[in-house]
């Protein structure tokens, strides 16, 4: 969700410099690919979880004062097929990311904070995956959540696909942290999520189907990062379209590519092959290094193929971002 001049100015930037991402359209009716939001309902997609349990669905929710939904829609068509309307839960605040865990439960981050540690705690939701696509209301369950280091801001939430336990990845302008939380999460007392990495700014996540990679986007980039025993290793590139407001990241069920998100009204959810495999994968938007890695680690390590697009009005797009950020700055101190 935007918070900062900076943030609206860089994606009005990418709206006036044309450059956001437009999805291909499959001929063939076939799942996983580039597609358009068409539910009206849906203005601020700020998470992406593809489905296991059906194929080519991708489960998603507005950013804040929607009410407790989550939406499932078919990546075929663009359509929603099912509306789960949480019960058990308070009024959300701020839904900023979701995830689903290898119990077959869906996570649900109700973790922003654009007061930036104005809120004492956050919440989870989770509940099961429906095995049928209908409207239906399920009862969630709602964990209490606060940060060992103090109140923070965040939209990335990832459930590992291993060991189901669950990280958030913090949001902040000279970079965040990831917070890696119990074991298990438990109701009735607070579960306290602790630093174990520096992350860039990030506005969402997601781990490989085999949890051996974690992937990271912001508003004009994407990293990957080696994950062995709940701790970042090696950083990459990530070919990343550039989008209008880049909200959303998730991995294919089989793992074969990336599906990026954006939020607005009928926004863009735009595949990106990995390593330039198979898998049905259409025309691809255009990419940008990320820069502003923990350490820089080139683009070894499965980065993929570079992706075909105006390098030169990302490089000027990421200009203006710049300076955007020192006069937000200077205004600050004045």
């Amino acid at each position: 969700m935007r918070s900062y001049l900076t943030v609206s100015g860089a994606a009005a930037l990418l709206v006036l410099a044309g450059v956001a991402a437009t999805p291909a359209t499959a001929d063939d009716g076939a799942a996983d690919r580039s597609f358009t939001i068409e539910d009206p309902r849906i203005t601020e997609s700020s998470g992406l979880a593809a489905s296991r349990a059906h194929p080519g669905i991708y489960w998603t929710h507005n950013d804040s004062e929607d009410g407790p939904y989550v939406y499932a829609v078919d990546s075929r068509t663009g359509k929603t097929v099912a509306t789960i309307t949480m019960r058990g839960v308070g009024a959300p605040r701020d839904v900023e990311a979701i995830s689903l865990g290898p119990d077959g439960d869906l996570y649900v981050g109700d973790i922003g904070d654009n007061l930036n540690g104005g809120w004492d705690h956050v919440w989870i939701y989770r509940f099961p995956e429906p095995k049928v696509l209908k409207d239906a209301t399920v009862r969630a369950t709602q964990f209490d959540v606060k940060y060992a280091d103090g109140a923070r801001n965040a939209e990335a939430l990832m459930v590992h696909p291993k060991t189901g336990r669950v990280y958030i990845a913090s949001k902040n302008e000279n970079g965040g942290g990831l917070y890696e939380g119990p074991a298990q999460l438990t109701t009735g007392r607070t579960n306290v999520f602790r630093r174990v990495g520096e992350v860039p700014w990030v506005t969402d996540g997601a781990f490989s189907p085999d949890g051996r990679e974690l992937v990271l986007r912001s508003y004009f980039s994407a990293r990957g990062y080696a994950f062995e025993n709940g701790r970042l290793g090696a950083d990459h590139r990530v070919d990343a379209p550039l989008q209008g407001q880049a909200e959303s990241v998730t991995y294919t069920a089989d793992g074969s590519a990336l599906m990026f998100g954006s939020e607005g009204v009928r926004s863009d959810v735009v595949r990106v092959d990995i390593g330039g495999g198979s898998g049905g994968g259409d025309a691809k938007a255009p990419s940008k290094d990320g820069g502003g890695a923990s350490s820089p680690a080139g683009d070894g390590g499965g980065g993929g193929n570079p992706v075909k697009g105006s390098t030169l009005v990302g490089a000027i797009v990421l200009a203006a971002v710049g300076v955007l950020v020192l006069t937000n700055r200077r205004r600050s101190r004045g």
